[in-house]
């Protein structure tokens, strides 16, 4: 009896199954042996039309080709806020995920230096005043022969010494976002505010009231997720199906099966000597509001 359940006599064989003649003198239409059949040619098919990454473990249709990667925003779009000039932190209301506007106060600092520098500009703005005016009178003595030209000469490198030194200190002003107009209108400021360089969401807030915060050490991120992009490994076997404007479709981790679109922007230009990957980019054409930088994505992008 065979594994199908057909037994012989002599040399006619009869399946027990379907009671038909087997073996070489008829055919065999067994209905288990052709669905066994069936199935294997079934998932043949299915291997033929399935590719799977070596190195990533992902699969890819015949026209599309699979990536894993995060959500990220543009440089353009999240800014760190670093401080020129260190200080003592006297007054803070945010909160890691707190929205805030361009301008609006991030932090308020205490150091006394701070307040030096603007009666540095200050005084440098009253005697470049006064130099100015003394400049010019002994011009006019010079030009009427009746001052030396040694005094003229004098007052003349003490005006554009002064003004130098006048405008350096606006210059540093400026750089903390003090305006130099304001200070000569509202006088010295006692503490130095500390503001958003563009509106979006905080995040990696590292202070609290009573700190003392390091020149060149950063405050927080404000991501501004207007633009999100994501940020897609591929491996050098891919580079001949992608070009700039492939179409994407993705999902994103604890999103569910719903499916997003992105169309590809940019492909790096370097292989990583370890890993044999580049980095890609796409832009998302969705906004969502529940979409996180560092959210993880499973891409299929178009070949053309």
């Amino acid at each position: 009896m065979d594994s199908c359940g057909s037994y012989g006599i002599g040399r006619m064989q009869y399946d027990k199954q379907c009671g038909e003649r087997t073996g070489r003198f008829a055919r065999h239409n067994c209905p288990a042996r052709y669905y066994s059949s069936s199935r294997k040619r079934t998932v043949r098919t299915i291997r033929d039309s399935v590719e799977v990454d070596g190195i990533s473990s992902a699969t890819a249709l015949p026209n599309h080709s699979s990536f894993n990667g995060i959500m990220v925003v543009p440089p353009q779009r999240q800014a760190t806020v670093t401080l020129t000039m260190g200080g003592t932190v006297h007054a803070t209301t945010l909160l890691p995920g707190d929205y805030v506007k361009k301008g609006s106060v991030v932090v308020s600092l205490e150091n006394p230096d701070f307040i030096t520098l603007q009666q540095t500009y200050l005084d440098a703005h009253a005697q470049t005043e006064y130099l100015e005016a003394e400049y010019k009178r002994q011009q006019r003595l010079s030009e009427q022969e009746a001052a030396s030209q040694k005094r003229f000469q004098q007052s003349k490198a003490d005006y554009l010494s002064m003004k130098s030194r006048q405008d350096a200190a606006a210059a540093q002003l400026a750089i903390l976002g003090v305006s130099a107009g304001d200070l000569l209108e509202d006088g010295i400021q006692p503490y130095l505010e500390v503001k958003a360089p563009l509106s979006g969401y905080v995040a990696g807030l590292s202070i609290n009231l009573g700190k003392y915060v390091n020149a060149g050490e950063p405050i927080c991120d404000v991501i501004d997720k207007g633009e999100t992009l994501l940020c897609l490994t591929a491996y050098e076997k891919d580079l001949a199906d992608l070009s700039i404007g492939n179409q994407v479709q993705f999902r994103v981790n604890g999103m569910g099966k719903e499916t997003f679109h992105a169309v590809l922007i940019s492909i790096g230009q370097e292989v990583d000597e370890t890993s044999r990957s580049l980095e890609m980019y796409a832009r998302v054409k969705e906004t969502n509001p529940r979409f996180r930088p560092g959210m993880y994505v499973s891409a299929r992008v178009e070949k053309k």
